[in-house]
């Protein structure tokens, strides 16, 4: 039976779950915009069943983004940065996709930092030396992700998992890819009739991927703005390959 515990790791409030005593594999999740840390916790559970005998190797970590937005009617949503929703919309509806995909929102820096700062204090509370760690998100959590493995201070994830993401910041993305993410590996998934995030920019996000010659498994599926049941189970396979490598 899997521990579930709350925790302030570095900046940031977490749900912390253990698959058994002595974790060595840390796996840190960020929700997107106007959730919380409860929304991809149960995550954790899906995960644990897929990995098995493996499991007790495993701590997931689901932070809570630092703004909250009870001031835009969501008592209980946080942002990892603010986005002025209507705009996004707009650009969308317009298929700026250059706009958007050049775009560095204001904000992004500091959530950087902070995701940093837990990462690393969160491999060093493992007592394994040689600790791996994955990150990934959902929707602006997937860009912050992305973003933290890109340009953030701590050495690239072992894998990064990109659920229903976006290109931003292509210009810095573009230039650190190849190095930076030489030894990881990227599940990336997205549905192809979100309304929210177009299909289209995951794809910018694919061939720079591709094009950086990463490891890369890209899902597609007939779906929203959302994480489909196979995303869940190709993206546990990712992770059990942590404890066997």
């Amino acid at each position: 039976m899997f521990e579930s515990t709350r925790k302030r790791i570095g900046q940031l409030d977490c749900i912390v779950v253990d698959g058994g005593p002595t974790p060595e594999c840390v796996v840190i999740i960020c929700h997107g915009y106007g959730a919380n840390q409860e929304d991809l916790a149960p995550l954790s559970g899906e995960w644990i069943d897929i990995l098995g005998e493996h499991a007790s190797k495993y701590r997931f970590i689901f932070p809570n983004a630092p703004h909250s937005l009870s001031e835009l009617g969501m008592p209980f949503g946080r942002a990892w940065w603010p986005i002025n929703m209507s705009r996004l919309a707009q650009m969308v509806e317009a298929s700026a996709f250059d706009e958007l995909h050049q775009h560095s929102p204001p904000g992004i820096d500091e959530a950087r930092v902070a995701l940093s700062d837990l990462i690393i204090a969160a491999c060093a509370e493992v007592e394994e030396k040689n600790v791996q760690f994955a990150l990934g998100g959902f929707s602006q959590g997937a860009m912050l992700t992305m973003d933290v493995a890109l340009r953030g201070k701590t050495p690239a994830p072992r894998a990064l998992l990109q659920f229903s993401g976006t290109m931003i910041c292509q210009a810095d993305w573009t230039e650190v890819v190849r190095e930076r993410l030489a030894t990881t590996f990227v599940f990336q998934s997205h549905g192809t009739i979100d309304p929210i995030l177009p299909f289209s920019s995951a794809e910018a996000v694919r061939d720079m991927l591709k094009d950086a010659g990463v490891s890369l498994d890209f899902h597609s599926f007939r779906g929203p703005h959302t994480i489909d049941v196979d995303s869940v189970l190709k993206s546990g396979v990712l992770l059990r390959s942590l404890s066997v490598d």
